[in-house]
This record gives C-alpha cells, sequence and structure tokens, in this order.
C-alpha cells in the first residue's frame, strides 16, 4: 500500500500535472470523434430539412414557385393512313408515327396562399410555346385520327336503348360527323369545334354539360388551371414535404374502391419528401392520370449536369397489370369485372366517362397483340418508352425526368349505328408523349453537390482528424508521464536520497552509562 501512495505522489507532482490534462484532452477528442461519426448525418439532414422547406421569402420557395427551367413535352401523333379501307373493307389499320412536335413549357406556380397548418395552396401556371428548331413537322400539319368524341359517345350508347342508338345514327348523319377526322397538329392538341359537343351544349340538361365547347388532347392545358392545389410545405412533417394535402378541398378520389386507391397523397413530379432510400416508394399525380403513380427505385445514376448522384425510380412493372397479376389494381376496377386488360390504365371516370385507357408508349408491358392489331408501329423499346424520373434523395428535388404515357381509345362496335357498324373491338392508339426535363441549371446544381458530396467527405475527415489528434496526444501523455514516473522513482533510490537521515549517532553498547 504505501508503494501504491508513493507512485501516486509522484504521478501527481507539479511537474506531471500538466500531463494528465492533456490526457483529458486527448480523451475529450476521441469521445468528440465518436459522436461526429454517429451523429454528423443527423446534424447534417437537419440544416437540410431547414433549408428546404417552403417558407417565403426562402431561395427554395422561390425556384419552387418560378423554376428556372425550361421542360419540354415532345408529342407523337398515330395519323391513319387507311381510314377509308379500314371502314369500308375491314382492312387493319396502319398509322404512321409523326413528330415529334416539341413545346416547350414554362411553370409558375400562382396566388400562392400560406396556411397556419404547414400547407400551402397555388394555381399552376403552364405556358407551352412551339420550338420549331427541334420539331420534325409544323403545327399547321394535318392528321387522320380517330373521331374521339364521336366514338366516346357510340360506345357509350352500347348499352343505351335501341331508338337511342338509332337516333344517334340519324344525328350524325344529318351532322355528317365520321368515326375519322381531319385536323392539323395544332387543333388536335390544343382544340377544335366539334359539331357533336356544340350539340351537346344546346340540348344537354345543364347539370349534365360538359366543361368545355371544344375538343382538343390539350384543351384548357395552355394558361393558369382553375384547380387549388394545397401541398405540405414540410414546416410542420418534413415527411410530407411537397406532397398534396388536397386538391380544390378534395382530400380523396370518389371513383375507387379503396382508401389507398383514392388517396392523394403524393407528389406533384417537382419536390419529394427528403432522406429517401433504396426501399422508398415515391407517388406522384397528375389529374389527368386518374390516380396518383407509384414510382420504385431502380438504380443510382450521376446527372448530367455537375454530376450530382440521384435515384432513379420508375413504374413497377405490374403498375397497369391485370387483377390476375396484381390484385392490389382490383381496387381500380369499381364496377367488377371485365376489367381493363393488362397494360393500360382506364381513366374514363375522369374523362365523363369517355373510354380512354392510357398506357406506355408502343404498348410497352402489353400483350403485343394491341400493338399488331394496328400496322406501323415498331415495338416498345425500354429506353425510349419508360417512364423515369430521377431524384436527388438526401435533398427530395427531381433533377431530371421522362413522364412517356399513350393515349389509347377502346373503340366498341355498335351495329344500330351505322357510321360505327365496321368498326371492330379494338384499343386505338391516338398519340404518345414524352414530358422531360433535361436538367437543373447550375445555381441549383451547385448548391445540390455542395451539400450532398461535402458532408460525407466532412465527416469522414473530421472523424480521421479528431481521432488522430485525440490519439497522438494520448500517446504523448502517456509516455510523458511513465518517463515522469520512472525519474522520480530513480531520484528518490539514489544513495543519500533514500530515507530521512538518522540524527542520533549510533554508541557501543560499553560506552552506555549505566543507572
Amino acid at each position: 500500500m504505501k508503494g501504491r501512495e508513493k507512485l501516486c505522489a509522484k504521478l501527481s507532482s507539479a511537474f506531471l500535472r500538466k500531463w494528465w490534462f492533456v490526457i483529458a484532452i486527448s480523451l475529450g477528442c476521441l469521445l468528440f470523434g465518436i459522436i461526429v461519426a454517429v451523429f454528423f448525418n443527423s446534424w447534417v439532414n437537419l440544416v437540410i430539412n431547414s433549408q428546404i422547406k417552403l417558407k417565403e421569402g426562402s431561395q427554395t420557395f422561390k425556384w419552387w414557385s418560378k423554376p428556372p427551367v425550361e421542360p419540354k413535352i415532345k408529342v407523337y401523333i398515330y395519323n391513319v393512313t387507311n381510314a377509308d379501307e379500314f371502314l369500308n373493307n375491314g382492312s387493319k389499320p396502319i398509322v404512321d408515327e409523326l413528330g415529334p412536335y416539341v413545346y416547350i413549357e414554362k411553370w409558375e406556380r400562382k396566388n400562392v396562399t400560406f396556411h397556419d397548418n404547414g400547407t400551402l395552396t397555388f394555381n399552376l401556371q403552364k405556358m407551352y410555346r412551339f420550338d420549331a428548331t427541334t420539331s420534325n413537322g409544323s403545327q399547321e400539319d394535318l392528321v387522320v385520327v380517330p373521331n374521339i368524341p364521336m366514338l366516346s359517345a357510340t360506345s357509350q350508347s352500347k348499352h343505351a336503348a335501341r331508338f337511342l342508338r338509332l337516333a344517334m345514327a340519324s344525328i350524325m348523319d344529318i351532322l355528317k360527323i365520321k368515326p375519322f377526322v381531319e385536323v392539323s397538329v395544332g387543333q388536335l392538341l390544343w382544340g377544335y369545334e366539334d359539331p357533336l359537343l356544340k350539340l351537346a351544349k344546346d340540348v344537354v340538361p345543364k347539370e349534365q354539360k360538359l366543361p368545355y365547347e371544344e375538343f382538343g388532347l390539350l384543351y384548357k392545358k395552355n394558361g393558369t388551371s382553375e384547380d387549388n392545389i394545397t401541398v405540405n410545405t414540410g414546416v410542420e412533417d418534413i415527411t410530407k414535404y411537397g406532397l398534396i394535402d388536397n386538391v380544390n378541398g378534395i382530400k380523396k378520389l370518389p371513383h375507387y374502391a379503396t382508401d389507398q386507391c383514392n388517396s392523394l397523397e403524393a407528389s406533384d413530379g417537382s419536390i419529394f419528401p427528403p432522406h429517401m432510400t433504396k426501399n422508398t416508394t415515391v407517388y406522384i399525380f397528375d389529374k389527368d392520370l386518374c390516380r396518383r403513380l407509384p414510382l420504385v427505385f431502380q438504380k443510382e445514376v450521376l446527372s448530367s449536369s455537375n454530376e450530382v448522384p440521384a435515384f432513379r425510380f420508375s413504374p413497377p412493372k405490374n403498375v397497369f397489370a391485370s387483377v390476375e397479376e396484381n390484385p392490389d389494381n382490383a381496387c381500380f376496377c369499381p364496377q367488377g369485372p371485365p376489367c381493363t386488360p393488362s397494360g393500360f390504365f382506364n381513366v374514363s371516370l375522369c374523362q365523363y366517362d369517355s373510354p380512354i385507357l392510357l398506357s406506355f408508349p408502343h404498348f410497352y408491358l402489353a400483350d403485343d397483340k394491341y400493338r399488331t392489331a394496328v400496322e406501323g408501329i415498331s415495338p416498345p423499346d425500354p429506353e425510349k418508352h419508360t417512364f423515369y424520373m430521377d431524384i436527388q434523395p438526401e435533398m427530395g428535388s427531381a433533377m431530371s425526368a421522362r413522364a412517356r404515357i399513350q393515349i389509347n381509345l377502346a373503340v366498341s362496335q355498335v351495329v344500330d349505328i351505322k357510321q360505327v357498324a365496321t368498326f371492330p373491338d379494338i384499343v386505338f392508339p391516338i398519340m404518345w408523349f414524352e414530358e422531360g426535363l433535361e436538367s437543373l441549371p447550375p445555381e441549383m446544381t451547385g448548391l445540390m453537390k455542395l451539400a450532398t458530396t461535402v458532408p460525407p467527405i466532412a465527416r469522414i475527415v473530421i472523424t480521421i482528424v479528431l481521432f488522430f489528434i485525440g490519439a497522438i496526444l494520448l500517446i504523448i501523455a502517456i509516455w510523458r508521464l511513465v518517463r515522469g514516473a520512472n525519474r522520480l522513482s530513480s531520484l528518490h533510490l539514489a544513495p543519500g536520497h533514500v530515507g530521512p537521515p538518522n540524527k542520533t549517532k549510533d554508541l557501543p553498547m560499553a560506552n552506555v552509562p549505566k543507572y
């Protein structure tokens, strides 16, 4: 025990006390290095969360409300080249794929109103400008396509009373309405006066009137939408950042059998909740899709600008599968069988009961019999016809996209209407489009690259530096303590320095006095 006490006394001497302080510093560095290694990503995420929230006056809000990008939409139209032979002789329809007709888009979110519950409401403005330099054709090009208003009306009348079908045939005969129309590309997209719609405006009861007087595949899309879209800003809950809360005050679609299929909780395709993983399923919603579309991870990619890392998401291959192949799709068939065939999605509930079916271009992922029923459509190419979106996973920003969808008309033969009496039951392709974003501007990607590539490097560097400094200081301090302790021990053990001096001189026994 006395030896230990002596050693402690030596080590706590004034000469060595400062090295105990160095040990404390070194242990602090090591501890802080461990904390940085464990919690650094969480700190970075907190910073990202605070910066990307949609707050009035912030840089993120400015980019979101008025994106400094110019998306493009490329339109490909299936021009029918043998309409008369198809109707009169029953020949297989032949189409010629024309395009692309390219339009440059300009987006802006108008009438933005913030709410106290962490949401905001806006109207989306999309302006389209024809780009003649990159288009393969002119808006004045004439095309022959199925008469969608007419064929929709005849298909809907299939189960009506026979006298109504005969009356419809007479009206169409008087108005000289035919199953195919020749219109310009501009008319087909942006609208033309249709005699059947004009008639319906005058004879249909007010509560059943259609909200438009002309027909066009993109009719009333060029301008500010009347839909009031409310999204989460991320201020209250970052996990709902950018997700739709309601559209025109409605939180769920009214069409389908389950809340899951009616859900509107999805992105509009511009921003997503941050901190995605490869197991994340993201959803996008567009009114014309008539549902939210799930996207799952496909692969890691680098954006074309500044090489910002991103995740590529695409719809799962069974997204439009039949109920037999994907039972989860049963809710999208509320009226029961027969349901939409595999590879198609029925949007008639959102298109005033018009028999419109969506698919991927060139009938990708559908049975090949639908493509071969029409001559002139090449086999689908996944590279050209897949729907995908590249998203920066940490910040939830869309980096680039190729939203590709084909519009088809499911035509039914109606014998009592002579105009379509020879028209077979067929899924007739009308057009397909690719709405895409090449890349983001340098001011956006530069900040993203800084926010996504610097933190991992900084975490490693800071951790290594702290561990290195801590280890070096600890080694030096221990070495000095041991060396100092040995030096003190040697000084105390040297001759003339061991034990207290003996002041009493030893006397021989013979000289000790006796009393």
